[in-house]
């Protein structure tokens, strides 16, 4: 096995017996990217040279006993987490220079653990999209097949993970984005609850809904990045001051007594069979490790696209009203005046799916408009709030799909933005809801492509979700691959 495969967890002991060093394991995975980068396009940005600076002072902490879970580790970071001196474009031209002079907490966080940041993931512009074809940078390709997406809008993260390049990574979820390119890449990814998690740094695309989170290869992965990510902290108005529990403590737990909750909403007709079997198997797999299966429903389920995508547009055109060409990012030299300026700056900057996203949140905001569609999307998730409430009286978590299906090929979706929207079906309620949400690899399609199991349990009960994913991946005892890639 080269260093490249490990996992957090194995790496870590290595590491701690000395039988591996940071810097070994850093440029193992440095020689991966450079073979596989060509042809999957993971990263937006790259620094080897200060990847084995960190991996270098991360050995010396290893030797005196220092640093944290993640000492050592390589990792990448979805590219709207700010990283100082360091560019963080959003996957968009109109951040293509921008160096913040800080750090985002959670960047902090792995800096102070003395993990080693080997670059920045490509995403979807802003995070807008459910393919990362909306990045104005290289689009990355899913290592399953380099054809197909690699998901949206952390696919850069997904795809650096599951190819080999890092051992993990953060992304960001707002509709989905952490659990439906892990979904599609075949690696575990959790969206924590809202306010779990700082979102200091995080560059915002819809403030109420964003939440950073971690892309591992296994359950024991995720436990440990959580570790490190989640807590209070005081320059996030949204962040919640509550302890964090030991994550990793979780998974030695069985499932004796825990009542998971099918809801039959998430089983429609438009559902693909291989995907629809595949959850059936993960809830034959839980069964079996002593979890009592419930009937449940969350009626308001079929209205989530349409509420998701009024709330999501009308806050992004608010947060993306700052981009004017004024203050930071790329400004359109030539102009005949200030109004000239910001009309040409904007529609150079942004690409056509941000652009239609503002277009619909600046028109649900306008006057005589708010009421009738952002006012009755706030309602619409209030009453879908109350519908996860009454689930939870009868169940402790529920199992669903990711997605409706495997990934899918480039451009398949691309002329047409409902079709894409609606692959965001399962993972959309989740955000709206501001609950915890965990993806774990669940099979494969006849194709070979990856297809996830989608876990949900109510706020702050993301161990939960970790002990019922351990079980579920050792139940289903996967064979952990790294796929060949090749050009």
């Amino acid at each position: 096995m080269e260093p490249y495969e490990l996992t957090i967890a194995e790496a870590n002991t290595l590491l701690a017996e000395k039988k591996l060093s940071s810097v070994e394991l850093t440029r193992s995975c440095l020689e991966r990217i450079e073979a596989t980068e060509k042809a999957i396009s993971s990263f937006i940005s790259l620094d080897p040279e200060l990847a084995l600076q960190a991996a270098a002072k991360a050995d010396l902490h290893l030797q005196s006993g220092e640093g944290g879970g993640l000492c050592g580790v390589p990792l990448s970071v979805k590219d709207l987490l700010c990283t100082r001196d360091r560019t963080t474009t959003c996957g968009s031209k109109i951040l293509e220079n921008f160096a913040p002079p800080y750090d985002a907490t959670v960047v902090e966080k792995l800096n102070s653990e003395g993990a080693v940041i080997v670059g920045k993931a490509a995403m979807d512009e802003f995070a807008m999209g459910s393919t990362s074809e909306n990045c104005a940078y290289d689009i990355p390709s899913n290592p399953w097949n380099i054809e197909c997406v690699a998901g949206g809008s952390s696919g850069g993260s997904a795809s650096s993970v599951a190819s080999g390049q890092v051992l993990g990574s953060l992304g960001s979820d707002t509709g989905g984005s952490i659990r439906q390119p892990a979904s599609l890449c075949g690696i575990v990814g959790m969206k924590p609850t809202y306010g779990r998690v700082s979102r200091y740094g995080l560059v915002a695309f819809a403030s109420s809904l964003d939440q950073i989170g971690p892309l591992t290869r296994d359950v024991s992965d995720c436990a440990l990045m959580m570790q490190t990510i989640c807590g209070y902290d005081r320059r996030d108005s949204t962040s919640v001051d509550r302890p964090v529990e030991d994550y990793s403590s979780f998974l030695t737990q069985g499932l004796r007594g825990v009542r998971v909750g099918v809801p039959r909403e998430y089983f429609s007709d438009g559902l693909d069979p291989e995907v629809h079997k595949v959850v059936m198997d993960g809830v034959g797999v839980l069964r079996a490790a002593g979890a009592e299966i419930v009937d449940v429903s969350i009626p308001h389920i079929d209205y989530c696209v349409a509420a998701y995508y009024l709330i999501a547009p009308a806050e992004a055109s608010s947060n993306l009203a700052r981009y004017d060409g004024v203050a930071y990012g790329f400004r359109k030299a030539v102009t005949s005046d200030l109004v000239d300026m910001y009309k040409d700056t904007r529609s150079q900057g942004f690409g056509p799916e941000v652009k239609r996203r503002i277009l619909i949140g600046t028109y649900a905001l306008s006057s005589g408009y708010y009421d009738a569609y952002y006012k009755k999307a706030s309602q619409v998730r209030t009453l879908l709030l109350n519908d996860f409430k009454r689930a939870w009286e009868s169940c402790d978590l529920l199992i669903s799909p990711v997605s409706p299906t495997p990934a899918w090929k480039k451009g398949e979706k691309a002329d047409d933005p409902l079709a894409m929207y609606l692959s965001d079906i399962f993972t959309l309620s989740t955000n709206l809801a501001g609950l915890p949400g965990l993806s774990v690899p669940g099979g494969y399609s006849i194709s070979g492509l990856p297809i996830g199991i989608q876990l949900q349990g109510p706020h702050f009960h993301e161990g939960e979700l970790l002990k019922c994913g351990f079980n579920l991946e050792k139940g289903l005892n996967l064979e952990r691959q790294i796929p060949a890639i090749t050009a």
